[in-house]
């Protein structure tokens, strides 16, 4: 229509409504059309609340008293005082004109957290340590297992079964698989969740004194520390492991059968079907080379039975990460058993 209008005082009317297929009774209408009437302003009602008691309540929310309280906190206060500025719902009119409805409460802020980003190339670069809770003999009595794994071959370097969770334990457990494992200054990464012998004094000092780079799991993340929460399922889904312990010595006599069977004789999926003791002292490498020579020779024996060809042994992997950086925001590979910090 306005194009119709624009062009009708060129043209004439007919031929412009022709041209626009515009009916010509629409364009008269339109052009005899009067603007509207700017509307009258709308009177205020009589009971709503002059400017200057608006902003008397608009002070009151602001006030030290109510600042963080919500609205009906403050009508309350007020009414107990024997006093009454305005509704609770008018008190929330106020705040959305003046761009306030939000959470009114103090609350705590809590800083964020980079997901850990750990990579290990080889044994002994990249620790994880957990401890979980072995029922006793009471009903409301358990045992706590401390676990420390090498998270590039799955070998448990180190556990103790104690009565209590405490730093000084840790302390003494990670103190001594160090120098078990003959950890040098400055080569080793140690990651945890964020509990409270994980996070304390004692453990920080003495990984500082070690050269032992600390990592913690993010709050309230259940996957940053998978590798230890993997071998506590593996642990307790086992078919040996019993509903409840009678004593310590029971639990410390069932962790090191199961801990000689998990490093020697548990053939891990994760790391190409090798027992973790293969991988974490070296011999992986040799043991796929027999396994190939063994697959190669059932392909030369019956040929037929293998479609795609001389089959290949699982793969050992050549690293393992916690919370691997993804493609587009990697900026490079991490240095060994190092930690990069997330953007």
């Amino acid at each position: 229509m306005s194009a119709c209008l624009e062009l009708a005082p060129q043209v004439g009317a007919k031929a412009a409504c022709a041209a626009m297929a515009v009916p010509r009774a629409s364009y008269y209408r339109r052009r005899s059309a009067k603007p509207p009437a700017p509307g009258k302003p709308r009177p205020s009602p009589k009971r709503a609340l002059a400017p200057s008691e608006r902003r008397a309540v608009l002070d009151m929310l602001h006030s030290p008293r109510f600042m963080d309280r919500a609205p009906a906190e403050a009508y309350a206060a007020l009414l107990d005082e024997r006093a009454y500025m305005c509704s609770i719902r008018t008190m929330y009119r106020i705040l959305a004109e003046n761009k306030e409805t939000r959470e009114r409460r103090s609350q705590a802020r809590h800083p964020g957290y980079s997901a850990p980003e750990l990579l290990a190339t080889g044994p002994n670069q990249v620790w994880s340590w957990d401890i979980t809770k072995l029922k006793g003999p009471g009903k409301w009595g358990h045992f706590h297992l401390y676990v420390v794994m090498d998270i590039f071959s799955r070998y448990v370097v180190g556990w103790m079964v104690a009565e209590g969770e405490g730093a000084a334990l840790a302390s003494r457990l990670i103190l001594e698989t160090c120098r078990r494992q003959g950890i040098a200054p400055g080569r080793l990464t140690l990651h945890a969740d964020r509990g409270s012998s994980m996070k304390s004094k004692p453990v920080a000092l003495l990984l500082s004194d070690l050269g032992v780079v600390k990592s913690h799991s993010r709050p309230h993340v259940s996957d940053d520390n998978p590798y230890s929460e993997s071998q506590f399922k593996t642990l307790k889904y086992s078919s040996g492991f019993p509903g409840r312990f009678g004593s310590i010595q029971d639990a410390r006599e069932f962790c090191r059968g199961f801990f000689a069977w998990y490093n020697d004789g548990h053939r891990h999926w994760g790391i190409g079907l090798m027992t973790p003791e293969a991988v974490h002292h070296g011999r992986a490498a040799g043991i796929t080379a027999l396994r190939q020579g063994t697959l190669a020779a059932a392909f030369a024996a019956r040929p037929e039975r293998f479609v795609n060809g001389v089959p290949k042994p699982p793969k050992v992997p050549d690293a393992a990460w916690i919370n691997k950086p993804k493609p587009c925001g990697a900026a490079g590979a991490a240095p060994q058993g190092g930690l990069r910090l997330g953007a």
